[in-house]
């Protein structure tokens, strides 16, 4: 009988390759998360630029297809970068423009306010209830020469240009992102077709046909989320602008698209509404003021309740309260990039969840 007995040469090879592979992919996870800390900085600008991408890839597809941007894909890949560009800096610099047209009467209004006070509006008089309280706290507070307030004195001028600093700290900081965006949506455009067969094959090959669907589906639900964000934000700024005009706000048509730029971010369009009608007040229009506030609600509450978890839905097959929560949710979570992360997260828990009760 020949000897059965395992041969220890053939043994200790085994042991020595399973370590051999366990301390390469422990080498190979310690580099990427090594690459991931030292560029993560700038990982909020690929995210950003992935998700445009992903957005702007039907609209590359149909550039390419055409018989004179055949194979043009640099200059395909530059257009649509510098589409993306003047979408987010036009409206910036209107706003500054129109800024500039105001100077002149913003700095005498707060030269004056500084040397007066503001004034208490009549409005708070006639208020049903906290009169007598909001006209004390006003007069103490607003009314006085900025000089002699004391809610002004407990403002130091280190705290004011500390606070300066921070914010063109800031501010230098999101035009260095956006730079870095813009760079890296023209080389994932660039890259075109060759990317996209690249990760789907990556995708097939790790997690089967059904991964790569999957991958698709978040792409769907990324694509979809944006569409749902831009047209009810433009459906808000029109509705909302029709409200400027019928009450006498001044600038209408710049407050409609900052409210139409604002309500892309789900619940942020009351922040400019809302303002609007403190400026009613303040101009002795409380009528109008409640009048705009109550319309503006309403049209929010709608949009951002039905309206936007219906578009986003049927795109990506979600229920209502999936989108919600993952749109909701998502913000919390990641911030800004979370609306976008949140449904697409949504899509896969729902997939799962399918496969899973089959």
């Amino acid at each position: 009988m020949p000897d059965a007995s395992p041969d220890p040469g053939s043994h200790t090879m085994l042991t020595q390759q399973r370590i051999q592979r366990a301390a390469r992919a422990a080498l190979y996870v310690a580099l990427v998360l090594l690459a991931l800390w030292i560029v993560r900085e700038f990982i909020p600008a690929v995210a950003w630029a992935c998700v445009i991408a992903i957005v702007l890839w039907p609209a590359y597809e149909r550039l390419e297809q055409q018989r004179g941007w055949r194979g043009h894909t640099t200059v395909i890949a530059a257009l649509l970068t510098v589409i993306v560009a003047l979408l987010v800096v036009l409206p910036v610099a209107l706003a500054i423009v129109q800024a500039a047209h105001e100077e002149h009467e913003v700095v005498n209004w707060l030269r004056n306010t500084a040397q007066s006070g503001v004034p208490a509006p009549a409005f708070i008089t006639r208020l049903p209830f906290g009169s007598r309280a909001l006209a004390e706290w006003w007069q103490t507070t607003l009314a006085q020469p900025f000089a002699t307030s004391p809610t002004m004195k407990g403002l130091h001028a280190n705290q004011v240009v500390s606070l300066g600093r921070h914010f063109g700290g800031r501010v230098i900081h999101v035009v260095m992102l956006f730079g870095f965006m813009l760079v890296t949506l023209f080389v994932i455009l660039q890259a075109g077709p060759r990317l996209a067969g690249s990760l789907m094959h990556t995708a097939r090959r790790v997690f089967g046909s059904d991964g790569a669907q999957l991958l698709q589906r978040m792409a769907s639900a990324v694509r979809s989320t944006v569409t749902g964000l831009v047209i009810v934000g433009l459906g808000e700024g029109a509705l909302l602008g029709v409200a400027y005009l019928v009450v006498g706000v001044p600038h209408a048509a710049l407050l409609a698209t900052t409210t139409a730029i604002a309500a892309m971010v789900p619940f942020c369009a009351p922040f400019v509404f809302c303002i609007a009608a403190l400026w009613l007040l303040m101009q002795g229009m409380p009528v109008e003021a409640v009048g705009l506030v109550i319309w503006g609600f309403v049209v929010v509450f709608i949009a951002e309740h039905f309206v936007r978890p219906w578009l986003i839905g049927n795109s990506t097959r979600l229920p209502f309260l999936l989108v919600l929560f993952g749109i909701l949710g998502g913000a919390t979570t990641f911030g800004l990039l979370g609306i976008f992360i949140g449904p697409a997260l949504m899509t896969v828990l729902m997939v799962l969840w399918t496969d899973w009760v089959k």
